[in-house]
């Protein structure tokens, strides 16, 4: 009798043993969704097996993928109401409206194209362009901007460093992003965006003291962005190709 007993013990520790364990890899082993994928997501498409993981951080303005009821290239697009209605219009739609040509141009030669992710992404681009260049961070701002853009950003980001100077450009807010300008220029792609936001912009010497700006003062400040992206690309993402400001 007391063999049995001893044996069916066994069998009940080594039952509760299994479970724990059980248990343990299940809460190992899952994901709290608060681990920087979600918001990777944001900027790229899942990158393909053996695509390199530092270019999580390009900014994806349009998927490449078509999507249900996309237009075949040629084809008339159908144009958004707020598109064809052109930048600025309060009455009724304007078909012929540039904003509206220039889109259904894009849409022929990429029919997966659509606005409304696209101010999405360019306003996440927005924010992480600005606070790269205000900390000097070239490993972000390289993937997305043009050639050109970069070298004048790098130049900027090197002489102030060498003038030991640190700029502070805290972004308030974004209050209002709108299409102004939608292009083909042979196989690429351009859109301009006009951005209304507040920021506060400032730079110190190396002693801590204000040489340019003002710490203190919120600025609504306008912008004026252009992004390109050749269609026949695989590569889905855009890159800022020119910038103006409204002083």
């Amino acid at each position: 009798m007391g063999n049995g007993f001893q044996f069916i013990d066994i069998i009940f520790f080594a039952m509760i043993a299994i479970f724990l364990v059980l248990r343990l890899r299940g809460v190992l082993g899952k994901r709290d969704g608060n681990d920087g994928s979600s918001f990777r997501d944001m900027f790229k498409q899942d990158p393909q097996e053996g695509e390199s993981s530092q270019e999580n951080n390009v900014v994806t303005m349009s998927e490449r993928t078509k999507s249900p009821g996309a237009t075949e290239p040629g084809a008339d697009p159908a144009v958004p109401d707020h598109v064809a209605a052109g930048a600025g219009a309060d009455d009724a739609l304007v078909d012929d409206s540039p904003l509206a040509a220039g889109y259904a141009q894009i849409r022929r030669h990429d029919p997966s194209f659509n606005d409304e992710d696209f101010m999405v992404g360019a306003r996440v681009a927005f924010e992480m362009i600005l606070n790269g260049y205000a900390s000097g961070d070239t490993d972000v701002l390289r993937p997305l901007l043009s050639n050109e853009v970069y070298s004048n950003f790098a130049k900027a980001i090197q002489d102030r460093e060498q003038a030991g100077h640190e700029m502070e450009d805290t972004l308030v807010g974004i209050m209002s992003s709108d299409l102004v300008e939608i292009y083909m220029e042979g196989s690429v792609a351009h859109v301009t965006v006009k951005f209304s936001s507040e920021q506060v912009n400032s730079v110190r010497d190396e002693n801590g003291d204000v040489v340019e700006g003002d710490p203190n003062a919120v600025l609504t400040v306008t912008d004026f962005w252009t992004f390109a992206h050749d269609t026949k690309s695989p590569d889905p993402n855009w890159t800022l190709v020119a910038t103006r400001s409204l002083d």
